[in-house]
């Protein structure tokens, strides 16, 4: 078995080499004079397993191209097998043609990475989809932080209210709260555009003096996030914990977080100062 890391997850694909006691690289990327990437891989590979890791944030168009180029050179030059992981997947939102025209991103991105023989990821985006074997056309695995978020949950915080910021987060919070043998309280979302939404509770929630603990799968512009927080302020809360899988912070999500006194904590499917939660066991314990 031979791991290598793409350009956004070199640490937790060394991570993941070390669990597995497998050979490890970095791929080579580069760029030409005229910004085209270059790509290779450092080691011989025909014959081999080969993983390939590599998560979609930051720059995902170019890492999209980075992973599609990465799987089909593995594939030319003879690997017995391509696996490739994505801990955090992207494009998976853009799932119908809202508007006429519109390009249906997720089916795109699928259909080049289906040239792997695998493809695993974590928590992916599954709105309409009802699983991943919908939009790929190859085997895939999909595997859930929930479990590591929960445990986190049970060894930093005591006697904290379990908070789903909308009805999609809803799998994430009740999941968690029934490991922890609490009850999850999912609040409703009313989207205005792309950027305005109100968050708030349709039954009543005594929240004053306690603390609470929002949990969904992704914070990306972080406006849900940002009007739970309200709300939740609001009901007189005293301490409130942000925690998510994929920690994307779009457009100073994360600063403007912090500015409401709220903690925030992410797995490190993607890299970034919160991503203290690491999957690097799970993602090794699905390529045993």
């Amino acid at each position: 078995m031979l791991i290598f890391g793409g350009s956004n997850s070199k640490k937790l694909a060394r991570n993941v080499a070390a669990l597995l006691h497998a050979k490890y690289a970095d791929l080579e990327i580069n760029h030409f004079p005229d910004g085209e990437l270059y790509l290779k891989f450092p080691l011989p590979i025909r014959n081999e397993k080969v993983i390939i890791i590599q998560s979609h944030h930051p720059r995902p168009d170019e890492t999209l191209v980075e992973s599609a180029f990465a799987v089909e050179t593995a594939k030319r030059m003879g690997a017995k097998k391509v696996i490739f992981v994505a801990p955090y997947l992207a494009f998976m939102r853009q799932d119908k043609e809202f508007h006429l025209g519109e390009c249906i991103s997720s089916r795109i991105m699928a259909k080049w990475l289906s040239a792997a023989d695998e493809v695993i990821t974590i928590d992916p985006h599954l709105h309409r989809y009802k699983n991943l074997n919908e939009v790929f056309k190859t085997k895939t695995k999909r595997l859930s932080a929930n479990l590591l978020l929960a445990a986190y949950i049970d060894k930093h915080f005591r006697n904290e209210i379990i908070i789903g910021p909308d009805a999609e987060s809803y799998q994430w919070a009740e999941h968690i709260a029934k490991y922890m043998h609490l009850h999850a309280h999912v609040m409703r979302k009313e989207r205005f555009s792309s950027r305005k939404v109100r968050v708030f509770f349709q039954e009543k929630v005594v929240m004053k003096g306690k603390n609470a603990v929002i949990v969904d799968d992704i914070i990306s512009s972080g406006h849900t996030v940002l009007e739970a927080i309200k709300s939740l302020k609001k009901l007189g809360t005293k301490k409130i914990y942000c925690l998510c899988v994929h920690g994307v912070f779009a457009e100073g999500a994360l600063e403007k977080i912090k500015k409401t006194g709220a903690s925030v904590i992410a797995t490190d499917t993607i890299e970034n100062p919160m991503g203290k939660i690491s999957v690097a066991k799970l993602i090794a314990e699905s390529l045993k």
